[in-house]
This record gives structure tokens, C-alpha cells and sequence, in this order.
């Protein structure tokens, strides 16, 4: 496990829209609490707006992430979407791992934070219908004006490349089972050789 001794062990699950990263981090965090205690965040609590993704990823880096990383609580408010503005304060306490979930979870100015990224690939076509089926028309309208931010931030950071591995559970190559395997054969603790 890549965290030190005492620290939390931070993961990300970056990808783009409609990518899977929700699945395969519920996922991941529920396999995670034979380690200890696990939180699970989701980005898409913080992000101001669909016109939000760079000042959401500075927020989650300062507010959650940063904390976290410490050891301590991280406070920070809700994104109210119907409302249009940051709602009540929350609290995330610390854990033994922290799953983020999120594009911009592995930002390149998060990456020094976290232990692994793991990014969730998908071909645009299959993820737009992947999301729109699940969030149908709330997201519809949004679509081509997230993804378009989604491109921008791509094109300066290439957090993909920059990822520790790389997943698909989306589409005709995607196999969700696999994803995750490969993901815990990264994460499980290594064996402790006793010399005798």
C-alpha cells in the first residue's frame, strides 16, 4: 500500500463524464474497509455550477483534499445546484483511506497529495449515452458545455498519462470486474517477509 505509515492511504478516480468513476470507486471504497475506516468523496458535491470545473477542482484540492492529507477534518460546503450557490457547511472526518471521486480528482496540482490515480477511460460517444441514460434530461442540456471544459483542462494537464493506471469499464471493452481487480492488486499491502 503506497501511503507512509500512519498516514491515510489517498486515492483518486479521475476520468471524464459518464466514464464509470462512481461505480468503480463505490466499489473500491467498500473493498478498502478491510484496511480500516474509509471515506468517499464525490466532486461533484463541490463543483460551483456546470460552468465549475477548474474553481471546483482548486476547491476540493484546498478544502477537502489538503486536509485529509493531514489528518484532519476537512470542512466545506455543498453545491446546491437547484439553488445556484454553496449551501450548509459539512464535515468529512479523516479515515485510513480516502477514496475522491471526480473529474479533476487527480489534477495536477492534486497529484502531489495522493498515493494512486486511477483514471476510468470510455470512448465520448458511449459515455455521453452512459450519462444521459442515468441522468437523463437534468444532464442533456449540459452535456457539450461540461465536456468542452472537460477538453480545455485535458489539453493543459494530462492527468490520463499522468494516472498510475488506467481503466475501462464503459463500452465494448469495458469489464468492470477486472477494473476493480486490477485496481486492488495496486492498492493491497505488500506481504511482510520474516527473515528466519
Amino acid at each position: 500500500m503506497p501511503a507512509k505509515p500512519g498516514a491515510p492511504l489517498l486515492i483518486a478516480v479521475d476520468g471524464f463524464s459518464g466514464a464509470g468513476k462512481t461505480t468503480l470507486a463505490t466499489e473500491i471504497a467498500a473493498a478498502m474497509t478491510r484496511f480500516g475506516s474509509v471515506r468517499l468523496f464525490h466532486l461533484e458535491d463541490v463543483y460551483p455550477g456546470w460552468d465549475g470545473l477548474e474553481s471546483g477542482m482548486t476547491y476540493y484540492r484546498e478544502q477537502i483534499l489538503r486536509p485529509l492529507a493531514e489528518g484532519r477534518s476537512a470542512r466545506w460546503q455543498a453545491w446546491d445546484w437547484d439553488a445556484g450557490r454553496y449551501g450548509d457547511w459539512q464535515t468529512t472526518e479523516p479515515a485510513d483511506v480516502v477514496v475522491f471521486e471526480g473529474v479533476g480528482s487527480g489534477h495536477r496540482e492534486a497529484r502531489a497529495l495522493l498515493d494512486t490515480t486511477v483514471w476510468v477511460a470510455g470512448e465520448e460517444t458511449v459515455r455521453r449515452r452512459c450519462a444521459l441514460e442515468r441522468d437523463g434530461g437534468t444532464y442533456a442540456p449540459h452535456w457539450e458545455r461540461w465536456a468542452a471544459q472537460e477538453r480545455r483542462w485535458a489539453a493543459d494537464d494530462d492527468a490520463a498519462s499522468a494516472a498510475d493506471l488506467t481503466v475501462r469499464l464503459v463500452g465494448p471493452q469495458g469489464n468492470a470486474g477486472a477494473a476493480l481487480a486490477a485496481v486492488l492488486s495496486r492498492l493491497q499491502p505488500e506481504p511482510q517477509h520474516i527473515p528466519g
